[in-house]
């Protein structure tokens, strides 16, 4: 009697005084909330090809305490008919490739043992496989959806793409490196849920109520990378770092009207496939994330201030020694050579720093330092990538030498890409516009935003763009890029050596490279490549080889027409005679 009492109030309390409470309660143990993961965005490049992609994937597993020896479902004819579970496994391995007995023990547990509450049948199966394991109609097994990053071109781009880490609660993937990461937002999408109810054998309800919010999914991120010249590009600059068996090597190549960067190139680059594999240093682009002294190519906005503040004229005449006193400084030229007789034109070509220095002399500290920073020195480039702006301080704090060495690439820092931004804007009749490496953002409906306001401003005025690109012409006709001509095309730029710093933060050992442009009456394509620390004989270190290979890649890709018109140099010495020895 006390018990039944006591029940009684008990469901009084429950259906009279708080049936909804009981009643939500009880809904709640039966609800259960499901994350519905977007599908991550594409890394496209240029034309469209499939850089970075995710594909769906499906893990399965079993409650092995919920599987019986036997159960029913329709055959063909659509009746119910016994299976033993045996049978149904036998059925599932050539599926899905496992032996019969190991997948007997996944499903229904190793003989004796505790029954698992989550099993792992098979991961990473793909959709059709999926389809061909629910037709046999195993009750137990459930599959659960993810999705694979795959990067289909393996290394090529990697270490600009970047790659994935698995997300803090395990559940899906996020951006740990390069564009992967920073454009981890847009890629990424917004997660949905499904809500629905259980049974109390943990089973979905089927005609119980539901609740879905669909996953929004991510966005495509289109580049501006063309993938068959970062291929070659690629090629080109490993087979370089072979050669001299360099740090590193890289390249840019810039489309000159539009700032679009058409290559990051790296000698030692990522497959996204496998991370772990590559150092950590080389899992960002070097093009980007290493800084260096540029050497003699940081003579190009010595020469243009010059140029565009008046204070010296391509044919200017010149008395050029192998070493020049200067404010208590001696400079020198890296190999010795006599006095010459040089216009400005060829002390460029000849790339003499005791010109250099008679040069950038006529213009004091600060203006030099406000044209170098105009041209983009020391400051910072947005491409969507995080890019290392070097060191490049005022000149109050240059010592009494550093105020020489800034005009011919010394004393200050830069990337590669630094470098092809400013060619880009001698190349551009002066205009300098941000290189940029994001082409445009694409709904999952398929709409296109293209970036825009790309930033584009003058440097340096179109007269001086086209006395620069004769003298950068020069230097290939008549001067120390000598070996840097394409057939059918006319080509300028500038070398550089520079020293470069060791492990210790001692300078021993160097910096090579080029930057070029082609046409250069009419400059489509600008490529710069870069060589760190490569081992020998300073006097055997050249780029030519991998700068003409990639630019006749981009040139062909892009179906740049040949030069009809002959080279126009500048005289590199005062007179007739041209042909003095180095």
């Amino acid at each position: 009697m006390v018990l039944l009492v006591l029940l009684g109030g008990r469901l009084f309390l429950v259906q009279g005084l708080d049936p909804t409470a009981a009643a939500e309660r009880a809904t709640g143990q039966r609800i259960r909330e499901v994350a519905e993961q977007p599908v991550r965005g594409s890394i496209l490049d240029s034309s469209g090809k499939i850089l970075a992609a995710s594909f769906e994937r499906y893990d399965l597993v079993v409650d092995q305490r919920q599987v019986k020896t036997e159960f029913k479902r329709r055959n063909a004819k659509g009746d119910r008919e016994l299976v033993q579970t045996t049978d149904a496994i036998k059925e599932l391995a050539p599926i899905l490739g496992i032996d019969e007995e190991t997948l007997k023990t996944s499903i229904m547990g190793a003989e004796g043992a505790k029954k698992k509450g989550y099993s792992v049948i098979a991961k990473g199966i793909t959709p059709e496989t999926r389809n061909q394991v629910l037709d046999v109609a195993l009750p137990w097994i459930s599959s659960q959806k993810r999705f694979e990053r795959e990067y289909p071109n393996g290394s090529v781009a990697g270490s600009v793409l970047g790659f994935l880490r698995s997300s803090d609660n395990g559940t899906s993937q996020t951006g740990a490196e390069g564009l992967e990461l920073s454009q981890n937002r847009a890629l990424s999408g917004t997660p949905g849920t499904k809500t629905y109810e259980i049974g109390a054998d943990g089973i979905r309800i089927p005609m119980a109520t539901l609740k879905e919010k669909p996953a929004v999914d991510g966005k495509d991120v289109k580049l501006t990378i063309n993938s068959d010249v970062q291929w070659a590009a690629q090629e080109a600059v490993m087979a370089k770092q072979k050669q001299f068996n360099a740090e590193w090597v890289n390249a840019v190549v810039i489309e000159v009207e539009t700032g679009k960067i058409r290559a990051l190139a790296d000698s030692t680059t990522v497959d996204p496939n496998d991370p772990g594999a590559t150092e950590a240093k080389y899992r960002r682009s070097t093009t980007v994330s290493q800084s260096f002294e540029p050497g003699s190519t940081g003579k190009a906005a010595t020469f243009a201030a010059a140029l565009e503040e008046g204070v010296v004229e391509p044919l200017d005449h010149f008395k050029v020694p192998h070493a020049y006193k200067i404010g208590g400084e001696v400079i020198h030229d890296s190999l010795e050579h006599q006095t010459f007789n040089m216009t400005a034109a060829g002390i460029f070509a000849r790339s003499y720093n005791t010109g250099t220095t008679m040069i950038g002399s006529r213009l004091t500290n600060e203006q030099r330092y406000e044209w170098m920073k105009k041209f983009g020195i020391g400051q910072d480039i947005d491409i969507g990538l995080p890019v290392n702006k070097g060191i490049f301080v005022p000149p109050e704090r240059w010592d009494r030498r550093q105020q020489y060495t800034t005009m011919f690439g010394q004393g200050y820092s830069q990337t590669a890409l630094h470098t092809a931004k400013i060619f880009q804007a001698i190349a551009n009749g002066g205009v300098q516009i941000e290189p940029s490496l994001i082409e445009s953002y694409i709904e999952p409906d398929g709409t296109e935003h293209e970036r825009k306001n790309v930033e584009k401003k003058r440097i340096v005025s179109e007269k001086t763009s086209k006395e620069m690109r004769r003298m950068m012409e020069t230097v290939v006709t008549d001067g120390t890029g000598w070996d840097m001509g394409i057939d059918g095309y006319r080509i300028g730029g500038k070398s550089g050596t520079g020293q470069a710093a060791g492990p210790t933060g001692e300078l021993d050992g160097y910096t090579s490279s080029f930057v070029g442009m082609a046409p250069i009456d009419d400059p489509k394509y600008l490529v710069a490549v870069t060589m760190q620390r490569p081992k020998g004989n300073w006097r055997s270190f050249t780029v030519a080889d991998t700068f003409k290979k990639i630019m006749s890649q981009t040139l062909n890709s892009y179906n740049v027409p040949p030069t009809t018109e002959k080279p126009n140099p500048y005289k590199v010495f005062v007179g007739t005679k041209q042909d003095y020895g180095w």
